[in-house]
């Protein structure tokens, strides 16, 4: 093996993937060199090579401990601890400090403990020796602190190491564990979309709620939600919840303003709500079939400010004071940052909209901790405060919106969706430099969809970032995106296991290894905690042994109607789903149901030149016609096919009893839980985003025909629940 492959092999590139066509495909030399380099570790020339494998190899021998380790409850813990040859007659003392404060220590000689290996680095002799034992039995699930000092005879002075221990259960929380029967039904819904008679443009939390309400009247069980995911406020064109600043902070222009109790404290945001030309700009914004995202920030930002400038002239023992402040100390640094970098991309976009990207910024800005940041952040103190109210804000609402729908009745409540990675010009990446990587974005390699591949334009995490900081920003951001929701649906759940990345210097892409097995234990750690759900999707190429480990650790797997397919071709019977599935019939990647019948994302397709040429239009078109013939098969199997269909033709026109039909047939599987998109539950033909497109389509901008108040009493709605409901009461 060369250097450069043993470098590659120590941080996680693997050395080749087969395609979705069985073809196996080699990382380059090149690809391998500059993923290194994106992960910090240079390999450009034989010195850089040498140097950065050196540091690699050597870096579990130099200090004493690892820096975190990840064990079943239960578990006896072993582990490896590095020292200097030579002190077999050295005390060793060890401290298990639980996370509740709770002390363990023992003591021995260096030298009982078994030597496991030897080396020589830089001329010093280095040993490995063994440590074993089992925790004590009623040490309980969490994070704790393991310490070593040892003290070597006839000298001054001690050699000290630590590390953080997380101990974790198997599995998740499940469905069955929430709901008696363990299955139940939901509706999906993007947030923005919602309408009512009071939004700003927008669809907001006050909405949420008062959907939350209506599903439990419904008689469902959890709300499914788009990712709510901080974008970025200076610059209200950045749209894509999949693309986000920072994946542990909210999006604020789901703040509903007029919810906002200081607003009844503020005559001049009032009177500014009540002049005409607001009035006007709120009744347009309000009438239009897309979300007019720039027009939406221009009417809140200015009253959020106003709120803002209110809420601080408030007494330090005012009730919403001590909140805020509690939400300050709760959320700790991670906001503090987040905040600052608000102000700071707000303070160079407005000043120079081509510094969009902080990598662009002078460089004493692109260091979050530098003296500069520091005087920028004492200077503008009112505005970063500004920012952290936003969020506090944003969370009360969302946890109002939670609790109504609890107090209806939703015995989970709502699913938030986790982003796969972050923008690499957002917060996360500016406040995390050493986790999120800048020299590679996350993608997805060639296949039929995507003949080139995908290149998503997100900074993924790095491997050996997450384990040197002992996955800490990783279990800050699960706690963050499982806060006020009862499950989380994690997007491209593969990700936990291994990620294509694609290098910036324009190599081909590879696949780079993750802690598999750490990670889904922190997961279940979490959602044990948070008494949350949580659902992997994991829809396209999916590792060998990755969706048995996903049901092992509780994750409920994410299957879809469209892609749930026989040997032949035509689509699975109900009781061939798993039961530990989430199952639905579309998502907002896909055609809604009535647009897949009436081939509405076949003409967005022809219509933006999106085929090669005519003949992949054609058989698009085919394949979807023998679609349709093979769902009515499928219905009339399970005597769900409409009576107005007399054959199984596929040419009959799309009707609401087909619909019902397509639904019932997905609900009477055994998954646990059956999603009905809200676009399908209102009769909506388009779909919420077409991939492979940004501008040519109003991808997350759709808003839905029916508002939020009238939903309860529509009868499609109403109809659509009572046939899920029906299969699964």
């Amino acid at each position: 093996m060369s250097d450069l492959d043993r470098l590659a092999e120590r941080l996680g590139i693997e050395p080749f993937y087969h395609d979705i066509w069985g073809n196996r495909r080699e990382t380059s030399d090149a690809t391998k060199r500059a993923l290194s380099a994106a992960m910090g570790y240079p390999a450009g020339s034989g010195e850089e090579l040498a140097a950065s494998l050196h540091a690699v190899e050597d870096r579990a021998w130099r200090r004493m401990l690892p820096p975190v380790l990840v064990i079943d409850e239960g578990a006896p813990l072993s582990l490896a601890l590095a020292v200097p040859a030579g002190l077999e007659d050295a005390e060793l003392t060890w401290t298990l400090t639980e996370e509740g404060g709770l002390a363990h220590r023992a003591s021995l000689r260096v030298g009982n403990l078994p030597l496991a290996e030897q080396r020589v680095l830089d001329g010093v002799a280095y040993e490995r020796r063994m440590v074993s034992t089992r925790l004590p039995p009623t040490l309980p699930l969490g994070y704790h602190r393991l310490s070593v000092v040892i003290r070597p005879q006839g000298m001054d002075g001690t050699l000290e190491g630590g590390t953080v221990l997380i101990v974790a259960p198997q599995r998740c929380l499940t469905v069955e564990d929430v709901v008696p029967g363990g299955r139940t039904w939901g509706i999906g819904l993007q947030l923005y979309a919602l309408k009512s008679g009071d939004d700003w443009g927008i669809g907001d939390f006050d909405d949420l709620g008062r959907f939350a309400e209506t599903a439990a009247g419904l008689g469902a069980g959890l709300v499914g939600l788009n990712p709510l995911h901080a974008l970025f406020p200076a610059d209200p064109n950045h749209i894509g919840p999949y693309s986000p600043s920072s994946r542990t902070f909210l999006n604020i222009l789901y703040i509903d303003v007029e919810r906002v109790p200081e607003l009844a404290a503020t005559p001049q945001a009032q009177a500014l709500i009540a002049s005409e030309e607001f009035r006007q700009r709120l009744a347009a914004a309000r009438a239009t079939e897309l979300v007019d995202y720039p027009a939406v920030s221009a009417l809140k930002m200015p009253v959020l400010e106003a709120l803002h400038a209110t809420f601080r002239a408030l007494g330090e023992s005012d009730a919403r004071r001590e909140a805020f402040e509690t939400f300050r100390r709760e959320m700790g640094e991670p906001l503090r940052r987040h905040a600052v970098f608000e102000a700071l991309h707000e303070h160079f976009y407005r000043r120079d909209p081509s510094q969009w990207m902080w990598r662009s910024w002078p460089p004493a800005f692109q260091i979050p901790d530098s003296p500069e940041v520091q005087a920028f952040t004492a200077e503008q103190a009112e505005r970063v405060e500004f920012f952290e109210y936003l969020q506090w804000e944003a969370d009360r609402q969302l946890g109002t919106a939670a609790e109504r729908g609890r107090l209806a009745g939703l015995p989970i409540g709502f699913y938030r969706d986790l982003a796969v990675a972050a923008h690499p010009g957002g917060a996360a990446a500016w406040g995390e430099s050493d986790i999120l990587v800048q020299g590679a974005n996350v993608g997805a390699p060639p296949d039929q969809f995507n003949m080139k591949g995908q290149n998503w334009g997100l900074a993924p995490l790095s491997p050996v970032g997450l384990r040197e900081s002992a996955y800490g920003s990783f279990i800050a951001m699960l706690r963050a995106n499982m806060r006020h929701a009862g499950a989380l649906r994690i997007d491209h759940v593969m990700a936990l296991q291994h990620l294509f990345w694609i290098p910036a210097d324009g190599s081909d892409g590879a696949y780079v290894e993750y802690p598999f097995e750490d990670l889904l234990r922190i997961i279940a750690l979490e959602s044990r905690r948070n008494r949350c759900i949580v659902i992997g999707e994991d829809l396209g190429t999916v590792p060998e042994g990755f969706r048995p480990a996903l049901e092992r650790a509780g994750i409920l797997s994410y299957r879809v109607l469209y892609f749930e397919r026989s040997a032949d071709g035509g689509f699975k019977a109900p009781e061939e789903y798993p039961a530990g599935a989430m199952v639905t019939v579309t998502t907002h990647d896909l055609a809604t149901f009535k647009g897949f019948w009436t081939n509405r994302d076949l003409d967005w397709r022809a219509r933006l030149d999106l085929y090669p040429d005519e003949a992949a239009r054609n058989k698009d078109v085919w394949d979807r016609g023998v679609d349709r013939w093979w769902m009515l098969q499928a219905l009339e199997r399970e005597g769900l096919r409409p009576v107005r269909y007399p054959n199984n033709e596929g040419s009959q026109p799309f009707s609401r009893e087909l619909m019902e039909a397509v639904h019932r047939y997905l609900a009477r599987s055994p998954g646990r839980i059956a999603m009905v998109q809200i676009e399908d539950a209102v009769g909506e033909v388009e779909q919420p985003n077409l991939p492979g497109t940004v501008d040519q389509h109003p991808n997350w901008r759709r808003r839905l025909g029916v508002p939020v108040e009238a939903m309860a009493d529509d009868e499609r709605v109403r109809r659509l629940a009572e046939a899920v409901r029906g299969e699964r009461p």
